[in-house]
């Protein structure tokens, strides 16, 4: 049995499994490509477009695995307003091309912020050097 089909029946008996398998190939595989969104499709049977439909809504999957570590950095209104923009120069300065930085709409710690987050690790009250420093770590 390949990963796909182990992921697919590990959820198979939950209501609505699509997005779990996905989050699952996603972290497992690294990407959801075109092959894969074709073979979920046939295990569920679904359409390629219904799996395609809920892959491109979704920032968290990529077609393509990119192994560099990622620090998804919250720049909602929030953060804004405490200063995250002025931060992201030194962040990613940090980053080089070591790391990816992605942008992200609020990760839910509004009153604390500027925030980010590594994994499951969420990070908040950052300043610009608590962020270069957590970029650097990454």
């Amino acid at each position: 049995m390949n990963r796909i089909e182990d992921i697919v029946l590990r959820h198979a008996d939950r209501e609505g499994p699509l997005l779990p398998i996905l989050h699952d190939v996603q972290a497992e595989i690294g990407a959801v490509d075109a092959a894969t969104e074709t073979r979920i499709a046939e295990l569920l049977n679904l359409t390629r477009a219904e799996v395609h439909g809920v892959v491109s809504f979704y920032h968290d999957f990529t077609a393509k695995a990119d192994p560099r570590p990622v620090v998804q950095v919250c720049r909602a209104e929030a953060c804004q307003a405490r200063g995250i923009e002025a931060m992201m120069r030194g962040a990613e300065n940090a980053a080089g091309d070591r790391v990816r930085i992605e942008t992200v709409y609020c990760l839910g710690l509004c009153s604390v912020g500027p925030n980010a987050r590594i994994g499951d690790d969420l990070h908040a009250r950052l300043d610009s050097d608590a962020l270069a420093k957590l970029v650097e770590e990454a």
